[in-house]
This record gives C-alpha cells, sequence and structure tokens, in this order.
C-alpha cells in the first residue's frame, strides 16, 4: 500500500515485546518505510573507521557510554545523505567519509549540537519515500526533546502485553546460538525438542532468560520510559496498542497506520 506522506515512527515497548517482529512487518507490508538504527548505525562507523567511529570505539573499550551528541550526528548524518532532512546553518559534516568531517582537534564530546537551535533550523521532506522507524535513540524525554529538534516524529507506537505473558513467553525460549535461531516450546517449537531444525545441534538457553532478571528489566522499563511516553502524549503523537502477541498487535497496527499513512483509493 502506497504512502499518502511521510512516516517518522517511533516503536516503545518492554523488552520482549516484540518491536523487532513489528518493525519487520511494517517494513515488508509498507515498502516506503526505512529502518534508521542508531546501532547499526554506530557499529557501521565503528566497522569503517571513521572519525565518529573511532572516537565511539575508544569510548566503548573504556567502559564509557556513547554520548548522545554522537548518536544524534549519526542520526543526522543518515537522514541529510538520504535528503530527508536539510540544513543551512551548521557546517557540512560527513561521518562517513575518513578525510572530511571532524579535524584533528575535535572530539566527540566537543561536536556538540547547538544548545539553542530548534527545528526552524532544518527543513524535512514529507515525501512518502522519506518515510523511516528510528530504531534505538530516543530512550529518554531529553533525548526525545533533542530528536524534536531534528525532525518532528508523527506517530509513536507504545507496544503493551502483560509482563507475565512476556515472562513466560522468555522462559519457553530457546536458541541456537551459532546461528541466532530462536524457538519457543509454546508458539513456535523446534521439530525435535531440543534441537535445531536445520542442524540438528541442541539447542539452549540464554543466560539471562531468567525470570527474575526479566522481572527487574519490565520493572525498570516502566520507570525509565515513562517521561518519555507523557512527552509525546503531549505532542498528540502517542498511540497504545494492547495485545497478548505480536499476531494480535500487528492487524490492529496496520489498520492504524494505514488510517494516518496511507493513500486514498487512485493515489
Amino acid at each position: 500500500m502506497a504512502l499518502a506522506r511521510a512516516a517518522r515512527i517511533i516503536l516503545v515497548g518492554a523488552p520482549g515485546v516484540g518491536k523487532g517482529t513489528q518493525t519487520e512487518r511494517l517494513m515488508k507490508n509498507f515498502s516506503e518505510l526505512s529502518s534508521i538504527s542508531s546501532g547499526d548505525l554506530l557499529r557501521k562507523n565503528v566497522r569503517e573507521r571513521t572519525p565518529l567511529g573511532i572516537q565511539a570505539e575508544a569510548k566503548m573499550k573504556a567502559g564509557a557510554l556513547v554520548p548522545d551528541t554522537m548518536i544524534l550526528r549519526l542520526i543526522i548524518n543518515e537522514l541529510t545523505t538520504r535528503g530527508w532532512i536539510q540544513d543551512s546553518n551548521l557546517r557540512p559534516y560527513h561521518v562517513y567519509s575518513s578525510s572530511t568531517g571532524i579535524e584533528s582537534e575535535d572530539t566527540v564530546d566537543s561536536v556538540m549540537i547547538p544548545s539553542n537551535f530548534r527545528a526552524s533550523r532544518y527543513t524535512y521532506s514529507d515525501n512518502p519515500s522519506a518515510s523511516f522507524i528510528l530504531d534505538g535513540f530516543p530512550r529518554t524525554a531529553t533525548q526525545a526533546l533533542q530528536i524534536d529538534d531534528i525532525v518532528p516524529i508523527n506517530m509513536v507506537v507504545n507496544l503493551q502485553t502483560p509482563s507475565e505473558i512476556i515472562i513466560d513467553r522468555i522462559c519457553n525460549r530457546w536458541v541456537h546460538a551459532p546461528s541466532g535461531r530462536v524457538y519457543n516450546t509454546t508458539f513456535n517449537p523446534p521439530k525435535v525438542a531440543g534441537k535445531d531444525d536445520v542442524t540438528g545441534e541442541a539447542l539452549t538457553r540464554r543466560e539471562d532468560d531468567d525470570p527474575e532478571v526479566w522481572k527487574e528489566r519490565l520493572r525498570r522499563f516502566q520507570e525509565t520510559n515513562l517521561s518519555l511516553l507523557e512527552h509525546y502524549d503531549k505532542l498528540g503523537v502517542l498511540w497504545t496498542v494492547r495485545g497478548n502477541s505480536s499476531d494480535e498487535i500487528t492487524p490492529q497496527l496496520f489498520a492504524e497506520f494505514r488510517k494516518r499513512f496511507g493513500a486514498a483509493d487512485g493515489q
């Protein structure tokens, strides 16, 4: 289905709720959607030894968090490279070039997003081809404000599945570590109990797939994401969907997505 305007989406949900599954299904059914993953952008820069990648790697090896300013630079560069935003006020900046971008005296912390810049510094495309799902950032209301200054998000999906169902799902999860294939004894069991369908090798449990560990993760998520959801609710772009499984959530999500962004008949 073709889109009538650009969709700029964030999926918010507890660990194990199925954000990755919904992202894949949205992109498969709406071809104009792209995924902009802050983690993928960071890994790409580290792998390609760009100036930001080198500095990020140094931060991570030192056990420090990658600064928000760096993540924002990566996102700005990606959106600019794709032609989805334009800014005539900031100096040209190309993180994917080893010969341009950060000068020798610059550091991750010194390459700052100006504190007083606002969305008016950027123009953004509303063409359907400029549609994306932003993954991995923002995670807090403060980070959301920083994204607001770059490009307006126009749909935030709050995925809700009861905690007890998520925990039950995780407790029944088995993986084939070499390939990453995931099975669940409840709804996606292996053909032979305890064996990978392709290789026949033994399946294992992830070390952190422990009920108590997940209860704590879900508790922390509820605490840290409340302000993020409140931020987008105030902006009028928050939409909540509930379901006990991804298959229950997907039809509701698709219907709402079509209502907000789908082209009229004949377009």
